[in-house]
């Protein structure tokens, strides 16, 4: 399929579908031009075209694509040789040529085809069952192929220079186009663009050919009794280690957070998009704005725009570089001589051209901290020539940055980007040494998450805006792609951009690998994703490694490319400690910083802190059999959590019992989502009641280990795989709003917690406290002033009477001057007696089985209409507790008409409770492509712990 990025206005930067709708068919016969989302890749010009297999097929792995990319198995092609392969009148459908998945794996497009059984599914990727060959022990040749597709030029291409670019290809290759050999690429995370003017038809059709080998070391799964290389408590991670001296995304060999013995073709193939594009004689490469505010004042700032311009031509070109930034009134022209073949860097300061001398700019802030401002920078280069050039130069208006001047030019290339005014820097200017954040001059209290890539490359724009905006909705205002992963695409930047999410990137060494073995792939792969990323207002720290250490050399190199962004040498120093907890632990050591077995963790900055969450009964009914679900098969469950890492059939499963006997996976789900809504939402205020000293101890921020389910798993996160929200995504959010009341389960104190800039004066705390049979027990309220972006700690105590019913609740409400409620959250406790630290009780864990006992609840539910919006569409729930007792843990799921969920759908809020006479509304919006496949009535589901499920039409 080839997919056409067109010319366009300022694009809204935070929309979900960005779509072009073009007439031309560009592959008579074979494929029409359609109205089609975004690439995960930025075009590199403003008009290009994507060559992809069916996108809604196969950039979400459900089915055989429709595509003209076919794949074959080196091996099998006898003497058949580059040359001969991508002629265009190869017959590849009489050497059993298979439908491949462009941009995907080798492994995707072999499940598609059904000769091998979903990896995704129960524990069918298990090596020890031989379902699918892996690398070490097939042999790399095995997962040796080659692509292939043909293409036919866009007319509008005709006139200029015609570049093929390959965003990304895992792991080494060679290209070949019309019989001729373009070139070679190495290392999972380089981008290149080939010169295709002179070999490509613009009359006919074009075959293209890539033979792709898998990584150089394949590495293998270690023997289950073989001593582990990584750090203490962590499972088996990274195979033999030998993953580690490819330059790829190491995770593939196994980790105990995914598949425990890895990928099996370690995902070999085209990952990433292939995109033919023109330009004239001279491209612009690389734009890159650095902004420099005279701190602490934020009233002005300085920009220095960079670029690269390559003539592509064998003669002298002359023209003009011309910037625009409509905005603000800037355009800025710049006369430029290049001589034949040459590239040469430019750089525009604000010494140079006053105009980037910007008064009071808009400043890009982080979520909860201000607007996330982007300006639009358009570049153009345009050339003195006025008369026929045989390489191109394209005829048309460039009145955007001619200020002006309403006349014909030669434009060569032109671009459009975005770039945010903000200083992002890091210090260890606190008590302890710990490493602080500031932006814009302004101390950060980091409340971040580890990102995980999808395990078998399976991304797409849907995937990608749907988890972004779960970690949006959260709250959560920094991301760090863990070094044993992959460098994210052009779209995941701009939506954090956008969302106000700051990222830490790391270049993909690990402690528990080797290093590269070639450094010059390794640096190519470096330098190749830093100018393409360093540009995002998002981008905030650099790092080497995982664990480990650089590369020699790798600060150099990064801080040659980008000066403006902090670096470290690894991810556990220089003021980050290690990390953990990881797997399940009793919530209670949380608030008795216990949860670790290394010694305190709730201090500092601390990389990775986490817990798991069982997905919902849905999810778990598509990723595993009927016979392996229910009663628990714990040897399936256990390869579905990374080995058991994460404790789900042995801590986390006594938790779940500590609710009492499930009849039913149903039942155990349920009670599941308690447990891992008390976790997550615990794990968020302990860190937020010792914010930059207003606890017991100093932090000054925490990344929660992991964020995302990488492929269908027991352990899952705020979401799994599937999109499915669980409980913990809302008590995470809950936990990591900004301006949060919150309860002490260790000391029974009131917090409240600000992440604003403003203080606010006069604020009322209120408690209620309520047994079983909702009966109001004790209330209370207090004032209290909250300092800005700090906490008002221990506002109050609660006393629980001794005849307190064993599970009863608490409902915490913050007013603000006007008495208006501004937040407010409710707990539920038991009367279990804490223990200590590694024992299964204590009021937030045990003693829960008296819930089986709540009275039934009465909920009047009403369902609005779906109303259209720009993105799909949104059905408001309206509910209103009735009755005379609590409804307890309350919750929605919509449903298409055939009873399947709505999967990646946005919930205002869920898994809520009510009191008594309370009411909410939730509104729950879902995406454009879901409205589509709705061919009648939806259905939603409502159910809750003392409720029966019910389930309502929604028109």
């Amino acid at each position: 399929m080839i997919l056409k990025q067109g010319n366009s206005k300022k694009c809204q930067v935070a929309s979900l579908i960005i779509a072009v709708l073009t007439t031309a068919t560009l592959l008579p016969g074979l494929i029409k031009a359609q109205l089609v989302t975004a690439s995960l890749s930025k075009p590199s010009a403003n008009e290009s075209v994507f060559l992809r297999s069916s996108d809604k097929k196969a950039a979400k792995g459900l089915g055989v694509p429709g595509s003209p990319w076919v794949m074959q198995r080196a091996d099998l092609l006898g003497a058949a040789n580059g040359q001969e392969i991508s002629q265009v009148d190869y017959d590849d459908k009489q050497q059993g040529w298979k439908k491949a998945v462009v941009p995907g794996t080798v492994l995707n497009s072999l499940v598609a085809d059904g000769k091998f059984p979903d990896p995704y599914y129960g524990d069918n990727n298990r090596i020890s069952r031989g379902l699918i060959p892996d690398i070490a022990s097939a042999g790399r040749e095995f997962y040796h192929y080659w692509f292939r597709t043909t293409f036919e030029v866009p007319r509008s291409f005709h006139q200029q220079r015609i570049w093929l670019k390959f965003h990304g290809i895992n792991y080494r290759s060679v290209i070949w186009l019309n019989g001729h050999k373009l070139g070679s690429m190495a290392g999972m995370f380089n981008s290149q663009a080939f010169d295709i003017t002179g070999i490509v038809d613009k009359n006919g059709v074009n075959a293209l050919a890539v033979d792709i080998l898998p990584v150089d070391y394949t590495g293998s799964n270690l023997p289950p009794k073989t001593a582990m290389p990584g750090a203490k408590g962590e499972g088996q991670n990274g195979g033999d280690g030998e993953i580690g001296k490819n330059t790829t995304m190491l995770m593939s060999v196994g980790w105990d957070f995914t598949f425990p013995d890895g990928v099996r073709d370690r995902n070999t193939g085209i990952w990433k998009d292939v995109e033919l594009y023109a330009t004239g004689p001279v491209q612009i490469q690389n734009p890159y704005v650095q902004s420099k505010l005279p701190l602490p004042d934020t009233t002005s700032s300085r920009e220095t725009i960079s670029l690269d311009l390559q003539n592509s031509s064998d003669v002298i070109q002359k023209g003009e570089v011309r910037i625009g930034i409509k905005e603000l009134g800037v355009y800025i022209q710049k006369p430029v001589t290049l001589k034949a073949r040459e590239t040469r860097q430019i750089v525009l300061s604000a010494e140079d051209f006053p105009e980037l001398n910007i008064r009071r700019p808009r400043l890009w802030w982080p979520i909860h901290k201000g607007e996330q401002h982007l300006y639009q920078l358009d570049l153009s280069f345009v050339s003195n020539d006025k008369g026929d050039n045989p390489e191109g130069a394209n005829n048309r208006d460039d009145r955007s940055h001619d200020a002006g001047r309403n006349v014909q030019q030669n434009v060569s290339h032109q671009l459009t980007s975005y770039f945010g005014v903000r200083d992002i820097s890091t210090d260890r200017q606190t008590p302890d040494s710990s490493r602080r954040f500031l932006v814009n001059g302004v101390p950060i209290f980091i409340r971040g998450a580890n990102w995980i890539p999808e395990a078998t490359l399976k991304n797409s724009v849907e995937r990608t805006f749907t988890e972004l905006r779960y970690i949006h909705q959260a709250g959560f205002n920094l991301l760090r792609l863990w070094g044993g992963g992959i460098a994210e695409s052009d779209y995941f930047y701009h939506l954090c951009d956008s969302l106000g999410l700051m990222v830490w990137s790391e270049f993909w060494i690990t402690g528990n690998t080797r290093f590269p073995e070639d450094t010059a792939i390794y640096m190519h792969n470096l330098r190749s994703t830093i100018q393409r990323i360093r540009s995002h207002a998002s981008v905030a720290y650099y790092v080497s490694a995982n664990e480990s250490t650089e590369l020699p050399g790798a600060g150099q190199v990064i801080y040659a490319l980008d000066s403006a962004t902090n670096y470290q040498k690894q991810s556990e120093c220089c003021g980050v400690h290690d990390g953990s907890p990881y797997t399940y632990v009793n919530p209670m050591q949380y608030f008795e910083n216990t949860a670790s077995k290394r010694g305190s963790r709730i201090d500092g900055f601390n990389p990775e802190y986490g817990a798991p969450c069982l997905p919902i009964l849905s999810s778990l009914k598509e990723m595993m059999p009927q016979k392996d679900l229910w009663p628990i098969d714990k040897k399936v469950w256990d390869y579905m959590d990374g080995g058991g890492f994460h404790k789900m059939t042995t801590d986390y499963h006594k938790a779940v019992e500590e609710w009492g006997p499930s009849a039913s996976i149903a039942d155990y789900v349920r009670k599941a989502q308690l447990v891992g809504a008390m976790n997550y939402r615990s794990i968020m205020e302990v860190w937020n009641a010792n914010k930059f000293g207003y606890g017991d101890r100093f932090a000054s921020g925490f990344l929660f280990w992991y964020i995302n389910s990488p492929e269908p798993q027991v352990a899952s996160r705020l979401y799994d795989w599937s999109l499915e929200p669980t409980a913990a995504l809302y008590y995470a959010k809950n936990g990591l709003e900004p301006l949060h009341v919150q309860f002490d389960y260790l000391n029974s104190t009131v917090s409240v917690y600000n992440d604003y800039r403003k203080a606010f004066s006069g604020y009322t705390v209120r408690y209620e406290l309520y047994d079983m049979n909702s009966r109001l027990l004790n209330k209370g309220e207090k004032k209290t002033d909250i300092p800005a972006d700090g906490l008002a700690g221990k506002i109050m105590t609660i006393a629980f009477p001794r005849d307190i019913s064993p599970v009863h609740f608490l409902k915490l409400r913050l007013l603000d001057n006007k008495g208006r409620e501004v937040a407010s959250s409710f707990y539920w406790r038991s009367t279990d007696v804490y223990k200590g630290a590694w024992t299964v009780t204590g009021p937030a864990v045990g003693g829960f089985k008296g819930a089986a006992q709540l009275p039934k609840a009465v909920v009047k539910v009403r369902v609005k209409k779906k109303r259209a919006t720009k993105n799909g569409a949104i059905v408001r729930v309206n509910l209103k507790n009735t009755g005379s007792h609590v409804a307890f843990f309350i919750q929605l799921q919509l449903l298409h008409h055939n009873a399947i969920p709505v999967k990646g759908a946005l919930y205002t809020d869920n898994f809520i409770s009510l009191l008594p006479g309370e009411s909410r509304e939730i509104s729950i919006e879902y995406s454009d492509q879901d409205a589509k496949e709705i061919k009648s009535s939806m259905k939603l589901q409502v159910s809750a712990i003392n409720m029966d499920l019910k389930t309502y039409t929604v028109h």
